[in-house]
């Protein structure tokens, strides 16, 4: 028996093939090979064609089966992860309307505002747990003011992975947790928030049919099993947005456990266990996976948006000749706190932690005479892991306790730099397995379809590549440089 999982990134769509036994992963694909464009016809605008979503899990599916050599029959569920908080409409013959509007374009900062601002923050913190700020519900507001013909041709609205999903079957649905990370999902009423729909004037019709996050969503039917080689009436059983499903990946399934990831953003992601939320919406509080009525789970959600554009500038500028293992040799030369340097990681759109602000990315304390590009190198790294700390901070004053983070060991964890950092600041320990969002939702869809009893059936296999402990000889250093850090964050701000 195998499972297949879906992870539709901004940077690339991955497929994972997995064998449900052994939870080994059997072939991986992802495409295209290089980052995949996002158009951005304005300043701080983010858009991508759904159908290149399609082509690229095409191209992926073929290539696993192909290396796979696997039965399609033997395919037993599907899973999928996306990139969270986008906007895809469609028309009542289930064609796209226009390019989605993803999660770090920032146009619809003003519309999420506005409605704070009319529904009340009491209203907004204690039923939808969050300010509308700049997710979903506030691009589809900036849809019906600016583009009124087309929004007036809307049939449903979607979040990426509901999208692909609808490809695969000719249905539309939506989980749970989708409808969270949308701001759609009112917590106290256990429904779709009529106050938030009446305020912006959207038609309740918009919303999918609502399906469980674990079960039998829908099927592949006759015309996506003959496009992608899979077996028609394959069932779909688990989809979640991207960093619940990292979080699942990681077997992060219970109040206090930590998920982290620092690739084209940077998250860490907290489990609660109950209801509760920052007053200022710096983290956002959504449906983790295994939320239900009955159980309190909710993900904690830190976002830094300018994670992995400012490691890859600083290669552009500063590295060109290098690449980034050789970059994190360089800054290794360079001390704890990076003799004076401090950046601010921030120049990638507005940030929910900074209250849904623009800010540029700030290089400050440079000294032409001591300081190098292995400074500005490891600065970046302090910098990015930096605004985690504050993030956990933020989730601390919530009643999270943090006694261990955990991460795949893959993009920014790969260096030794960042995940020291991160041990030595939190004073926690960092754990590295070997997993990924496309392996994740793959086993996820094994719960759904109940090959697996549990979570921790599911990832018993788990395996785990490294503990780093935070070391006590340099804590005071790690906190010294941290102190710089937000007290230069606390002066921009």
């Amino acid at each position: 028996m195998y499972l297949l999982g879906y992870d539709i990134g901004s940077s690339s769509v991955k497929a994972s093939l997995v064998e449900a036994e052994s939870g080994r992963c059997v072939a991986q694909a992802f495409y295209p090979g290089d980052e995949a464009p996002i158009i951005a016809v304005k300043p701080g605008w983010a858009e991508q064609d759904p159908e290149s979503w399609w082509q690229y899990l095409t191209q992926a599916t073929h290539d696993v089966m192909n290396q796979s050599g696997v039965n399609k029959d033997d395919i037993k569920a599907i899973g999928i992860s996306w990139q969270m908080h986008g906007l895809v409409c469609v028309d009542k013959d289930l064609q796209v309307l226009r390019h989605s509007i993803i999660w770090c374009d920032s146009r619809a900062v003003p519309y999420g505002n506005a409605a704070f601002n009319a529904l009340g923050e009491e209203y907004c913190l204690s039923h939808l747990l969050n300010s509308p700020g700049n997710f979903t519900a506030a691009k589809l507001a900036w849809v019906k003011e600016n583009e009124p013909e087309l929004y007036s041709r809307i049939y449903k609205i979607m979040l990426p992975g509901d999208y692909i999903a609808m490809k695969l079957s000719g249905e539309c649905g939506v989980t749970i947790e989708g409808l969270s990370e949308g701001m759609f999902r009112d917590f106290k009423n256990n429904c779709v928030s009529k106050e938030l729909m009446e305020h912006f004037g959207f038609d309740e019709s918009f919303i999918p049919a609502i399906v469980p996050t674990f079960g039998i969503q829908c099927r592949v039917n006759a015309a996506a099993a003959a496009h992608l080689g899979l077996a028609e009436g394959t069932p779909v059983t688990y989809r979640a947005g991207d960093q619940p499903n990292n979080a699942l990946s990681l077997n992060v399934f219970n109040p206090g456990e930590i998920a982290s990831t620092a690739g084209t953003s940077g998250v860490v992601y907290g489990v609660l266990g109950e209801v509760n939320y920052d007053t200022k919406s710096r983290v956002n509080t959504f449906a983790h996976v295994n939320y239900t009525p009955e159980q309190t789970r909710l993900g904690v959600l830190l976002c830094i948006n300018g994670t992995g554009i400012l490691n890859s500038w600083m290669r552009r500028v500063c590295g060109v000749d290098l690449n980034y293992p050789q970059m994190n040799e360089l800054a290794a030369q360079v001390p704890i706190g990076s003799e004076g340097v401090t950046i601010l990681p921030f120049g990638n759109g507005a940030e929910r932690m900074l209250e849904n602000r623009k800010s540029a990315c700030n290089i400050s304390g440079v000294d032409f005479n001591q300081h190098g590009r292995g400074h500005l190198m490891r600065a970046a790294q302090e910098g990015i892991v930096f605004s985690f700390m504050h993030g956990i901070e933020v989730m601390q004053g919530m009643g999270m306790e943090v006694k261990r983070i955990r991460a795949g060991h893959a993009n920014m964890f790969l260096s030794p730099i960042f995940r020291e950092t991160l041990a030595g600041v939190a004073g926690v320990p960092i754990e590295l397995y070997n997993t990924d969002g496309a392996a994740g939702a793959a086993k996820g869809a094994g719960m759904g379809v109940g090959i697996y009893k549990d979570n921790n059936e599911a990832f018993g296999s788990l395996e785990k590549m490294a503990t780093i402990e935070p070391v006590a000889a340099d804590a005071e250093k790690y906190a010294e440089a941290y102190a710089r850090w937000t007290a230069r964050l606390n002066k921009e701000m």
